[in-house]
């Protein structure tokens, strides 16, 4: 076995990771907001621990901290939703709905960097919607998780986008440590307006049965773990690859999903013919992109 294949399989084991995002977050008995809070508390903490270990300097000027500090309270946003999404509905209708952040990304991007929206990101992003209106014509009862899902991955595709611009600019991890603290830090401000107006028995702390394990394998090995790695891979593997394996999550995270939870996470045929309408325009996403980088024309040198 050569290191490409290495990496590749090391890529896939990351995005199954990812896709076991969700499981953990039925496993976890705790609430989102208090979810999240852990989850951005013990990832900082470990970043911080491998700074340490490395003898490396974690600090960056204040006027980038503060900016990186703020994409923080977007991944915040994003990962609350994400796991509330899970709460009121299943995990397979949060994944669907998160399986279409490449595609708000597709429309984000232009915005942040006032470039051309592209004719097959418009189309495809209509053959996104004819599978949610699927979905939502069958299983109606999942309206609000659904639509907390896609909410998640509009703020989803707004880091992704921000945080292409931070990685040009610092170290990955001294982003990341930032980026945890700030979600961590976003939890805490918001945390009273939760309480007051969202939460009916107030704020919850406490684990349950083998909550600490769970939450630990989610900051550590989903967060922390996961991440160095694929910014190792980032540096081997062609972007166009990595794309079209990190739009497999998705599809990961549903079978995980079926297999441990059984009848609790099967849904109807209609659902898994949307699913499957939006995984095929997911997918279809970096074929198209990479086409179309290829068919433009190399301008002549000098």
């Amino acid at each position: 076995m050569n290191a490409t294949i290495k990496d590749y399989l090391m890529l896939h084991l990351i995005v199954l990771i990812w896709g076991f995002t969700a499981i953990l977050g039925l496993l976890i008995s705790l609430p989102a907001i208090e979810l999240v809070f852990y989850r951005t508390l013990i990832a900082a903490v470990g970043v911080a621990g491998l700074f340490l270990l490395k003898r490396e300097n974690l600090l960056i000027s204040l006027p980038e901290m503060i900016k990186v500090t703020g994409v923080g309270f977007v991944i915040a946003m994003h990962w609350i939703l994400f796991f509330w999404s899970i709460r009121v509905s299943t995990a397979s209708v949060c994944l669907v709905g998160m399986a279409t952040i490449s595609l708000w990304t597709a429309f984000v991007e232009p915005l942040f960097n006032r470039t051309r929206i592209k004719w097959y990101e418009v189309g495809l992003g209509l053959v996104v919607i004819s599978g949610l209106l699927v979905i939502f014509s069958f299983e109606s009862g999942y309206w609000l998780g659904l639509s907390m899902a896609l909410a998640s991955a509009f703020f989803g595709a707004v880091f992704s986008v921000l945080n292409g611009k931070l990685t040009h600019r610092h170290n990955p991890y001294q982003i990341t440590f930032y980026e945890m603290a700030g979600a961590c830090l976003f939890t805490i401000l918001f945390m009273p307006v939760y309480s007051s107006f969202l939460a009916e028995g107030g704020l919850n702390f406490t684990w349950v049965g083998y909550d600490w394990f769970w939450l630990f394998v989610l900051g550590g090995i989903c967060t922390v773990y996961a991440f160095s790695v694929s910014v190792e891979l980032m540096k081997r593997l062609p972007v166009f690859s990595i794309n079209l394996t990190v739009n497999l999550e998705p599809v990961y995270g549903i079978v995980l999903a079926v297999l441990i939870f059984g009848e609790s996470e099967k849904m109807t045929p209609q659902f898994y013919l949307g699913t499957g309408i939006i995984l095929i325009s997911v997918l279809s996403y970096p074929v198209l992109n990479y086409l179309n980088k290829r068919r433009k024309p190399v301008r002549p040198l000098g």
